[in-house]
């Protein structure tokens, strides 16, 4: 089912990097969570318009497009998502939900028995092949977070793992020699699944949303929908809208990445839906003749692509049919940037002729922070902002 959303409403555009002077008063320092500093958020200057040049005749430059689309099929294309939220909220059902694909094994159903919860970080990658197309696909599923009775720093392996991947790519990436194509596996999205509590976010919630969002795109969603009404979807929506608002929580898209009217038109409905209340199946029911996928439950069957019964269709559009280029440039032109930029002044990086970099080892604890904010924050001057 497609949504009104479509992704040639939506053209992408590589983006700059950030500038060490780009300012946001709205994004929390990494050591104090009560000092604030830069966002992932930053202007562009406009580019000079250069008039065109008047053609006498047909040169057939629009073939470019046609030798893209043959290069980027034999290369295929590379996707890494990430899936948070505490134990027993379906974040593996809504991964095999969204791909339509067993990307994990559930039970066999009449067994009794339920899907075994998550212990450690886990990271499963398929090759999924739609009409040609090929997607190397990254799933990392997460401990369930908040599980425990003290969750003192339980986001740390999560954030470490993020930046560590980061530090993958850029050992890489600084090598005299380097490879060709780069293996890309650091997290475009981190999808963040909310507890259907009907209230508010909770202090965890926000306490981790708030390091999260300045070290990878994420995405909010209402976890097992069916369980609220759809008045109690609605205020709980709102409530979570007005939490990320008040603590200055910039989840994706993010307002600052709008490239032009049409991309502002468009992400301003996603942002008014965010977060998403969503369902997840990988079974399929026989519904007036047809196979859907959803949850059979003794009222009824809950479709999980019908907008009728939940949002799981803008989820799907949002991060595959129209944003997941966007997603992956953000990732590259902005996350990855300001870690590049704090690792390389952290190690006092001095060039020694053509190539060379010297980048010493990444520190034992940089893994459990978000450290490009930090650089971020000493480059301005130390006057405190608040929202």
């Amino acid at each position: 089912m497609r949504t009104q959303w479509s992704p040639s409403a939506a053209p992408v555009t590589p983006l700059s990097p950030l500038h060490p002077d780009d300012r946001h008063p709205c994004a929390l320092g990494p050591m104090d969570p009560l000092r604030w500093s830069p966002s992932p958020c930053t202007s562009r200057p406009p580019s000079p318009r250069t008039p065109p040049c008047e053609m006498l005749g047909h040169v057939g430059i629009e073939a470019v497009l046609e030798q893209l689309k043959i290069k980027a099929m034999k290369m295929g294309f590379e996707f890494n998502i990430m899936v948070v939220g505490q134990s027993g909220l379906g974040k593996s059902t809504m991964v095999n939900t969204l791909f339509k694909s067993k990307m994990w094994k559930s039970t066999l159903p009449g067994l009794g028995v339920p899907m075994p919860q998550t212990l450690q970080l886990q990271s499963v990658t398929h090759i999924i092949e739609e009409n040609g197309v090929k997607l190397k696909l990254t799933v990392t599923d997460t401990p369930g977070f908040g599980d425990q009775i003290n969750n003192d720093k339980c986001w740390d392996p999560i954030l470490g793992y993020i930046n560590g991947q980061y530090e993958r790519y850029l050992q890489e990436e600084i090598l005299i020699t380097r490879q060709r194509h780069i293996p890309d596996t650091r997290v475009h999205c981190c999808v963040y699944f909310v507890p259907p509590t009907g209230h508010c976010l909770r202090p965890l919630d926000i306490e981790f949303l708030q390091r999260l969002c300045r070290t990878v795109n994420v995405v909010p969603v209402i976890a097992r929908a069916d369980s609220l009404t759809i008045e109690e979807r609605e205020a709980f929506r709102r409530r979570i809208q007005h939490d990320l608002r008040a603590h200055c929580i910039e989840v994706y898209p993010q307002k600052c990445f709008d490239e032009d009217i049409n991309d502002r038109i468009l992400n301003s409905k996603i942002r008014d839906r965010i977060p998403f209340a969503v369902v997840g199946a990988d079974q399929e029911h026989l519904v007036n003749g047809r196979c859907v996928l959803g949850r059979k439950t003794k009222w009824g069957i809950i479709e999980v692509e019908n907008m009728a019964h939940c949002e799981f269709p803008l989820l799907r559009d949002l991060l595959i049919r129209s944003h997941l280029q966007d997603l992956k440039d953000i990732t590259h032109n902005v996350h990855y940037e300001n870690y590049r930029v704090f690792r390389l002044n952290q190690s006092h990086a001095l060039p020694r002729g053509p190539g060379w970099v010297n980048l010493a080892p990444a520190p034992a604890d940089l893994t459990a922070t978000p450290g490009p904010w930090k650089v971020r924050w000493q480059a301005h001057d130390s006057s405190d902002e608040e929202c």
